[in-house]
């Protein structure tokens, strides 16, 4: 038990140093991104720290694979150079034993950032991203998601007007059982639309099965105006905007994902990255098991072997690998080209068991 806590509080430290190193590298780099991309805003030096810290964590969060193959491999070789390898296998404890301790406390990391670590990153982000939009006055998200339908707002010189609707294809040009709720410059509401769709075109929303009530008249109801041609309203939205304002689903908390996949389909929008993204959390944990394995089938022998730099440049290349291949399979997975069981499960495993499959090669077990 002495020695199991010896190595796990050996791998946390080596790993939260190499997470320390990481951490303060993209923090240097991006103050000076953000000190360049709003230098017109008079963003100074604090600014700077502020918008960093909340947008650093993403960041962090993506490469946390390759953050713990780097601290595990800096912890087998300084255990393979200070013989404390040589001592531990003297004592009678294998090499696959050995490991336990190490893929205990890396599920154990796993399950934490999953948990805990996700839906800060996640308020982070949206925290950026608010800010970010502030700083460059507007361009934020136009669309927002809920139980209620989804909802659209879009912008001219006269004001503001939201828009709810029940439903929309896949792309959000085209709603159903839509509202437009005009607002002036001041804030007050203007205008009225309930139309049964509402289809998005070149500068303008083409309206179909309308009913239109003057909010600014003292009885709008006795003023209403039905309609059964067609009725173009101006519109600054463009498909892309719509697109683009989905953001990505590290943006919503891993405990907020169910719900939030399905009002999306509740809406009409296509759910599959959500759905992807919901799986590839829930093998968070045995990718950084996988990483401990692969870092451990390269570094953990002795340095008197020789090509210890060949061998971390090995295990590296396989750590990189890995990460790029579950990359390109979460491309997969998002397209629709292969099941998302596989795109977001197959590449740990598929590590797990090469890794290990070397282990047993080199270890007498």
């Amino acid at each position: 038990m002495t020695l199991s806590l010896y190595i796990a509080r050996r791998f946390l430290g080596t790993v939260g140093r190499v997470f320390l190193i990481f951490f303060a590298i993209l923090m240097l780099v991006d103050m000076i991104e953000q000190l360049r991309r709003f230098s017109d805003a008079g963003v100074g030096l604090a600014d700077a720290a502020r918008l960093s810290l909340m947008s650093v964590p993403e960041t962090l969060y993506r490469i946390l694979p390759l953050i713990l193959i780097m601290g595990a491999i800096a912890n087998f070789l300084g255990l393979a150079r200070s013989s404390e390898l040589v001592v531990v296998r003297a004592a009678g404890r294998s090499g696959l034993r050995f490991l336990l301790t190490p893929l205990l406390v890396a599920v154990a990391l796993g399950l934490l950032t999953v948990a805990f670590l996700n839906p800060l990153v996640a308020a982070t982000s949206k925290a950026y991203d608010a800010e970010r939009s502030a700083l460059s006055r507007g361009g934020g998200s136009v669309l927002s998601v809920a139980d209620t339908g989804l909802w659209l707002r879009q912008g001219s010189d006269e004001g503001q007007t939201v828009i709810q609707a029940a439903r929309s294809n896949l792309d959000g040009t085209e709603l159903f059982d839509v509202t437009f709720l005009g607002f002036d410059a001041s804030g007050q509401p203007t205008t009225r639309i309930e139309a049964d769709t509402a289809k998005l075109t070149d500068g303008a929303w083409v309206l179909s099965g309308t009913k239109t009530w003057d909010l600014a008249k003292p009885n709008p109801e006795v003023a209403a105006e039905a309609a059964t041609a067609e009725v173009l309203l101006a519109s600054d939205l463009t498909a892309e905007r719509i697109r683009d304002s989905f953001g990505t689903p590290s943006a919503i908390a891993f405990w907020d994902l169910p719900g939030y996949i399905s009002d999306l389909e509740r809406a009409g929008f296509s759910a599959q990255a959500y759905r992807l993204w919901f799986q590839m959390e829930l093998a968070q944990p045995l990718l950084l098991a996988a990483m401990v394995l692969v870092a451990a089938g390269f570094t953990m022998r002795h340095v008197r072997f020789g090509g210890t730099g060949r061998m971390v440049i090995y295990a590296m290349v396989a750590g990189f690998g890995i990460f790029f291949l579950r990359n390109f399979a979460q491309a997969l997975g998002e397209t629709g080209q292969i099941p998302i069981v596989v795109a977001a499960w197959s590449p740990p495993l598929a590590a797990c068991l090469m890794s290990l499959g070397l282990l047993l090669h080199l270890e007498d077990g």
